[in-house]
């Protein structure tokens, strides 16, 4: 049987299989001190039939990648890719394609897909593994060549699903979002609570006591 939400103390490790800042920034906005470990996972080699997919699968193989060494551990594997008619946006190779898919985002909406996977880890095994998908529209504004040209000198939009950020430079050039501003950064705080409830765990059972507070 599973454990109501909060009943225990939280022993196991967080771990986020994760190298983006903005994750870790948005978890620990939101109490949590996440342990990262970067899986190293060829993403290229991933391949699935539609981005929401793919980002799904990519989530999945970062978060099984760290297990290893784990002995008792609730893991987060988190990928996140742009989709535009169909096709997929993941980080940029160059400043040349940076510009180029700006140059076919502006003015239009998109669609942002994060996926999510939360593994729990007992004894150095996997014994839950929940995937879950977030996707949000973003509809994009019209930079002129000079602002984009700008925008990609910063180096910002290479390291970033689409090209852009929301809660970066990139902000400047988002008109609006249709969903979650989380799935946009690289988690959905919402779908991850769910996540966590469904393994009989909360995210308040890693939320740092208060100085005083009632045991």
């Amino acid at each position: 049987m599973v454990p109501p939400a909060g009943s225990r103390p939280a022993r196991d490790r967080f771990v986020l299989a994760s190298a983006s800042p903005a994750r870790r920034r948005l978890l620990e906005s939101a109490g949590l001190r996440p342990e990262v470990l970067v899986s190293g996972v060829d993403e290229a080699a991933v391949t699935a039939e539609t981005p929401g997919e793919r980002a799904s699968v990519l989530a999945a193989a970062k978060a099984r990648a760290v297990v290893p060494g784990l002995a008792h551990a609730i893991v987060l594997g988190c990928d996140s890719l742009l989709e535009l008619d169909g096709v997929e946006y993941g980080k940029p190779a160059d400043a040349a394609q940076a510009r180029a898919w700006w140059a076919a985002m502006a003015g239009r909406s998109g669609v942002l897909h994060t996926g999510h996977c939360l593994l729990r880890v007992h004894g150095g095994a996997v014994t839950a593994e929940l995937r879950a998908l977030a996707s949000t529209t973003v509809h994009f504004g019209c930079p002129d060549p000079a602002e984009i040209a700008a925008y990609v000198a910063t180096g910002e939009p290479l390291g970033v699903a689409g090209g852009f950020t929301l809660d970066g430079l990139g902000g400047w050039f988002v008109e609006r979002i249709d969903g979650d501003h989380g799935t946009v950064l690289g988690l959905s705080l919402p779908l991850l609570r769910a996540m966590l409830r469904e393994l009989g765990t909360s995210p308040t059972d890693w939320w740092p006591a208060r100085p005083g507070a009632a045991p």
